[in-house]
Formats: C-alpha cells, sequence, structure tokens
C-alpha cells in the first residue's frame, strides 16, 4: 500500500515556478528543486516523474496565472485604450518592484531558452499565445466598436504588437532599462492606437 503524500502538491508547484523563473530552466537543478519545494528527490520524482514535467507544470501554472490576471482586465469596464494602458503598466510595476526583481516573463524566458529545443513547450507556448491573441484581439474589436480605437485599424496586428510589447518590455526590462525607459516604450507602442 503506498504511503500518503505529506505534501501539498500545488504548493510545490508553486515553489517550483518560482524557482525556475529565476533561474532558468537548464540551470535549475533538482537540488535547486529540492530546496525550493522542501520535498526530497524521491518525493519530486514519484510526484512529477521527472524535472521536465515539474517544469511544465510550472508553466502551466504561470500561463493561468497570468491569464487570469489579463483576462480580468480585458473583461473590465475600462475603455480598451486604458485596458491595454493598465496592461503595460502592470508589467512595468512588476519588472520595477521588489517582487519581479527583473526576471522577466516565465514565458518570454522559456520562449527563448527552452522552445527550440522541445516541442512539446513550443506548442504549449504556442497554444498559450493563441489565447492572449484572441482575447486581446476581441477587446480591441470591441474599443473599434465603441470607438475608442480606430475603425481602420487591423485589431489582429495591434493584439500581436500588444504581445509584443509585452515581451519587449519584459527583455528591456533585464536587459537594465530603467522605469522611465520602460515608460517611454510602453508610451510609444499606445500611439500605435
Amino acid at each position: 500500500m503506498a504511503r500518503p503524500r505529506k505534501f501539498d502538491e500545488e504548493r510545490a508547484v508553486d515553489a517550483a515556478m518560482d524557482a525556475f523563473w529565476a533561474a532558468g530552466y537548464e540551470a535549475t537543478s533538482t537540488q535547486d528543486l529540492c530546496e525550493a519545494t522542501g520535498l526530497g528527490r524521491s518525493s519530486i520524482y514519484n510526484t512529477f516523474k521527472s524535472k521536465h514535467d515539474l517544469f511544465e507544470r510550472a508553466l502551466d501554472r504561470y500561463m493561468a496565472d497570468r491569464n487570469a490576471e489579463l483576462f480580468a482586465l480585458l473583461e473590465s469596464d475600462l475603455p480598451v485604450r486604458e485596458k491595454i494602458r493598465t496592461h503595460f503598466r502592470r508589467i512595468v510595476d512588476e519588472e520595477c518592484g521588489d517582487r519581479g526583481a527583473r526576471r522577466g516573463c516565465l514565458v518570454v524566458n522559456t520562449a527563448i531558452e527552452v522552445a527550440a529545443r522541445d516541442e512539446e513547450v513550443a506548442g504549449e507556448l504556442a497554444r498559450d499565445y493563441r489565447l492572449r491573441l484572441d482575447a486581446i484581439r476581441a477587446a480591441i474589436a470591441s474599443g473599434q466598436r465603441d470607438g475608442d480605437i480606430a475603425a481602420d485599424k487591423d485589431p489582429r496586428a495591434l493584439a500581436h504588437l500588444v504581445i509584443a510589447a509585452v515581451g519587449g518590455l519584459r527583455v528591456s526590462a533585464r536587459c537594465g532599462a530603467d522605469r522611465a525607459g520602460l515608460e517611454g516604450i510602453a508610451e510609444g507602442f499606445m500611439a500605435a492606437f
């Protein structure tokens, strides 16, 4: 008879997510994961099968959490231009605040570090991209109907631009851009609307 688990699996995924987010997939060792989660190697491998499996679970958690925040903002009563400006402002605040510590975005970091060599992860990232693209495009199209965004703009192209802006802000922050620089980048992107 198997012994019952004496740990919270979801907290372990959260702790692993923070470890991968801080150091990246390759640089996060099994020992790092043990220290982050408080679990022994056998517990990690018995529960998650592999470092890769735990990474995928952590990445899925990150994407679900971030998308929930974005989708809630997109469904708010703000005008769509203000929704997008607020989204950019949140990114700048995260990158310039203590919590962010300029670690960027786990999705962007993973796209750069892992996606070219890992088909499964690349597929997860592509699905996540499509979800965000569709939600942002729908919000922009709604903004066009409300007159908040010019009707001659392509809502899909603008949605791609929003996603590219977020990635650009994250990477710029990791490269040393300060708050004023990041705010300038965000305002430059807003000019497209």
